[in-house]
């Protein structure tokens, strides 16, 4: 009896927790029973909801401070309460926002270089909620565009660079548990404590399709799968058991795929990888990582990660920054009660070039839209990297965007000064140059003499010869000077930046 095994690049995926001395260790995590991940990560800083008296704060580890945290560690502690969920810019590596029990969401930039103070004065304080935030997540394309979660039953879209509200999500009628963008950003999809799963248009404030979700009562969570019109979704049977199920976005009455993953009682975290259509799924409250690829709209299981430390939660580095001569295909940040580890998942090969099978293109660190435009309707997919290169491989596009974004951004210097009437254009025609008889005579006799020189051989010439001018000043200290009209004075204006 024969068995098919089906091929995969990735049936050997393994995971590698970093040495203890390449971890990040006192982190102190923060107590609040909110279901987010409490940690985010981008190619610079780790982010962590920290433990911090006197209302909410987070704190920001740079990537390279490894080791034993100082007790001291500076947060940013703007907000009254207690911080529930931060989210990195995509575009902007030192651009955060956080959201909070105090129902605003604060955007930040992360100072360069060692800070060693806390950071108190964020550059916009977003309001409108009405009850906490408990989640936020950037827009995929468009530079500046942001999404919040409330317990108020909404979403929120905002434009950070402005600082101002630009569209609100109704229909929810229970609290939100997770949002997700799909692939350009052009529709989002939700789960709700009331078990049902929606997807917005989201410049329309339409529920373009809705459908019963998970079971059973726990917290559910969301993934958009790359450019597929398909969602996948995590939470709990009535039994208590947890699943992971597969979603036609054309089709939510009944899910494509539903899969009983094992009866623990923590809420699987999904993070789908777009790039070789890979899923992860980490537990909380457990120490496993599983994952799945993705493949004729079915999930199959590759491998499982498992420690014995339990994880309170867990991000994912953006691919531009692995180690892909290494073949790292991804890496976790692992977050425990005082610990953040770093796990490494392998694709097991001996070339030590780069490997363009398990590499495609991938989402580059250029928006391809600015917030005007996106809200305008426009729509963009991302702009892609080589990771060989690190070049995009739409220079065109990327041009694009900078070009709409210096167009709406006004120049720091003041403008091109024109210059004045009297300076650039004289207010009558200048005099034409009057010559003496006695200039004449010379003018022409260097008129005659310059026709000479240039008829003669080259090889008999001393020195180069010059242009021939139209008139030659005097060199005879004996004649009469020349009645020249007074040359226009003249005006250097500001300059622009290029």
């Amino acid at each position: 009896m024969s068995r098919f095994v089906r091929a995969s690049k990735f049936r050997h995926v393994f995971g590698t927790v970093a040495k203890r001395e390449a971890c990040y260790d006192n982190v102190r995590v923060s107590n609040n029973a909110w279901d987010s991940n409490f940690i985010a990560v981008n190619a610079k800083y780790i982010s962590v909801n920290w433990e911090a008296a006197g209302g909410g704060a987070f704190g920001v580890i740079p990537l390279a401070n490894v080791g034993r945290l100082p007790p001291d560690q500076p947060l940013f502690s703007g907000h009254s309460s207690a911080v529930l969920d931060t989210a990195f810019s995509p575009f902007d590596d030192n651009i955060i926002a956080s959201g909070s029990e105090d129902t605003t969401v604060m955007i930040w930039r992360i100072p360069e270089g060692e800070f060693e103070e806390h950071q108190t004065t964020p550059l916009f304080t977003l309001q409108g909620h009405e009850r906490k935030v408990g989640h936020v997540l950037f827009h995929p394309t468009a530079a500046n565009v942001l999404a919040s979660s409330s317990s108020d039953k909404t979403v929120k879209l905002w434009d950070v660079e402005r600082g101002v509200e630009r569209q609100t999500l109704d229909g929810h009628s229970e609290v939100i548990q997770s949002i997700t963008w799909n692939y350009n950003g052009s529709l989002m999809a939700t789960t709700c404590r009331d078990k049902k799963i929606r997807v917005f248009d989201v410049r329309t404030n339409q529920i373009v399709q809705e459908g019963p979700g998970h079971a059973g009562v726990k917290g559910s969570r969301i993934v958009w799968m790359g450019d597929y019109d398909r969602l996948a979704t995590t939470g709990h049977s009535r039994y208590s058991d947890r699943q992971l199920g597969l979603w036609d976005t054309h089709n939510m009455a009944k899910p494509l795929k539903m899969t009983s993953i094992d009866s623990s009682s923590g809420i699987l975290m999904p993070f789908y990888d777009a790039d070789v259509k890979m899923l992860y799924l980490a537990g909380k409250g457990d120490g496993n990582i599983r994952y799945y690829e993705y493949e004729n709209d079915d999930l199959f299981f590759l491998s499982e990660y498992k420690a014995a430390d339990p994880q309170r939660g867990i991000a994912f580095m953006p691919k531009h920054a692995l180690h892909v001569r290494d073949c790292e295909i991804a890496r976790a940040y692992k977050l425990s009660n005082t610990t953040v580890e770093p796990v490494s998942f392998v694709v097991p090969r001996k070339a030590g070039t780069f490997q363009s099978d398990i590499f495609p293109l991938t989402a580059s660190t250029h928006s391809a839209l600015t917030a005007d435009e996106f809200f305008n309707g426009k729509d963009a997919n991302p702009i892609l990297m080589d990771l060989a290169t690190g070049s995009n491989a739409d220079e065109a596009a990327v041009a694009a965007a900078a070009a709409a974004a210096r167009a709406r951004t006004p120049s720091p210097l003041p403008p091109k000064k024109a210059p004045s009437p009297a300076a650039a254009v004289p207010s009558e025609p200048a005099a034409p140059r009057q010559l003496t008889p006695a200039q004449r005579e010379i003018a022409k006799a260097a008129d005659q003499s310059s026709s000479a020189a240039a008829e003669a051989p080259v090889a008999k010439r001393s020195e180069p010869a010059a242009a021939t001018p139209t008139i030659v000043e005097p060199v005879s200290t004996k004649a009469e000077p020349a009645t020249v009209a007074p040359a226009a004075s003249s005006q250097v204006g500001y300059g622009t930046n290029s």
